[in-house]
């Protein structure tokens, strides 16, 4: 459904004069952006952080609680947190002075911390699972933990849903061909040799009947996924699908692999412990060690003795699972100060009643504007989604999908110095975030609303 009054032309006048004022605004950044081409591939650390819609990227001088400071020293309430890494604050003052103390005395020893037992027990009272492991992302959680189930299970087959994202995990970048249903390679990976479609299945999300005949050939390990599609627009679960997905699961003998990267955001200790899902293992990365680089995974006493079987049959070598800097003792001082000091009720107790506040002042702009636009929360993550209801799964997103709009919504507000989160609509309220920086978002809201329905 288009929006009123609202043509690709008049989208294109409104993008090409942002893209001017931000030229004519952020110099220093043009400026660094052009010293960075010399030294970098296009121009920046990690070609990601060309995807914002910005001519050129945006340069970052400072960043503390929900405040980024640009190098023109422009500053800008961050609702983006870094994709979710800093969900709770850029450098909290708990998790920066762990990390100073650390430092001070070590960084990586591939030993365990005098903090490891500790750092065990807070994971268990956060997430409620027994016995941990740590990586330094999570896509190397997931890469680990599907090397897992496959040794624990002697099955070659791993299922994910259409739409879902697990990081830079070869085994899920594959698509459904919505045609014929089959698993097919992802056109935009890059340097694919191996047909992973020929060992991973995909099935539509809040779809149980495809669950189930996925399930049903009895030769997949694990069911990889998050209990709500985060990166593909935000998608819900239907109700009672999980439920009856969990059954399936332990029907067919499949593990449950609970990847809550970002739906951490929802509720102390994440989605599945605020839902009963009962996940054969859970993998959070990301914010879970406050933004430090640092993932973990979680799984029961009963998954703990296979692995620990599978182990001890196997002849001695690299298992292909862990990397060196895995657990190092800087790591495990700021996995501790985070687990104390940030996965707390009271930081969540503000998240999501401000999250609450945020989703009802866009509603209510959305519906005074008569755009068919909706915004989906999860927790204290919502999804501003160019569509006039709440998606079913990935490809009635596809569907919908208005990419020049939605660039145009993240470089309008960017201007007037608001962040979201570059790759599609998304926003985050941290323990760090105030009303006053709600009514700021709010205010561009209601001007970008203004500029697209003006005639």
């Amino acid at each position: 459904m288009p929006t009123p009054h609202l043509s690709p032309d008049r989208i294109a006048a409104l993008q090409q004069a942002e893209r001017e004022r931000f030229v004519a605004t952020h110099p220093a950044s043009m400026a660094l952006a052009r010293a960075a081409q010399a030294h970098y591939l296009f121009g920046v650390p990690l070609h990601w952080m060309r995807d914002w819609p910005s001519p050129a990227t945006l340069f970052v001088q400072s960043a503390q609680g929900i405040t980024l400071t640009c190098a023109d020293g422009l500053p800008h309430a961050d609702f983006c947190l870094g994709d979710t890494g800093a969900m709770f604050g850029h450098s909290p003052r708990a998790l920066a002075q762990a990390i100073a103390e650390q430092a001070a005395q070590g960084l990586t020893c591939m030993l365990p911390s005098t903090l490891a037992a500790a750092v065990g027990e807070g994971l268990q009272r956060v997430f409620g699972l027994p016995l941990w492991q740590m990586a330094l992302t999570a896509s190397d959680a997931n890469r680990f933990v599907l090397r897992w189930a496959r040794a624990i299970t002697q099955r070659p087959q791993v299922l994910v849903f259409d739409g879902c994202y697990h990081g830079a995990v070869d085994d899920t970048l594959v698509d459904l061909d919505p045609t014929s249903g089959r698993t097919v390679p992802r056109p935009s990976v890059l340097g694919n040799v191996h047909n992973h479609a020929s060992f991973t299945r995909v099935v539509p999300f809040n779809d149980l009947a495809e669950l189930k005949a996925a399930l049903a050939q009895g030769d997949v390990a694990c069911l990889l996924a998050e209990p709500a599609l985060t990166n593909f627009g935000l998608v819900p679960p239907a109700s009672g699908f999980w439920a009856a997905a969990r059954q399936l699961c332990r029907q067919h003998g499949t593990l449950f692999v609970c990847d809550e990267t970002h739906t951490v955001s929802t509720a102390l200790g994440g989605y599945a412990r605020l839902h009963g899902l009962e996940p054969d293992v859970l993998v959070v990365g990301k914010a879970v060690a406050g933004g430090l680089p640092c993932a973990v995974y979680g799984f029961t006493i009963d998954i703990a003795q296979r692995m620990v079987a599978a182990k001890n049959a196997a002849p001695a070598g690299h298992s292909g699972i862990g990397t060196t800097l895995s657990g190092n003792v800087l790591t495990l001082a700021a996995l501790n100060a985070a687990l104390n000091h940030l996965h707390t009720a009271a930081n969540y107790t503000h998240m999501l009643a401000l999250a609450e506040r945020l989703e009802v002042g866009l509603t209510e702009r959305i519906a005074r504007a008569r755009v068919p636009w909706t915004v989906t929360r999860l927790g204290a993550r919502m999804e501003l989604q160019f569509m006039p209801h709440t998606p079913r799964h990935a490809q009635d997103v596809r569907e919908h999908a208005q990419s020049e709009l939605e660039a145009l919504t993240h470089l309008f507000m960017l201007n007037r110095g608001v962040l979201l989160t570059p790759f599609h609509s998304m926003l985050l309220v941290s323990p760090e975030t105030q009303w006053n920086d709600v009514e700021k978002l709010l205010a561009v809201f209601d001007d970008f609303l203004s500029a697209l329905t003006a005639v």
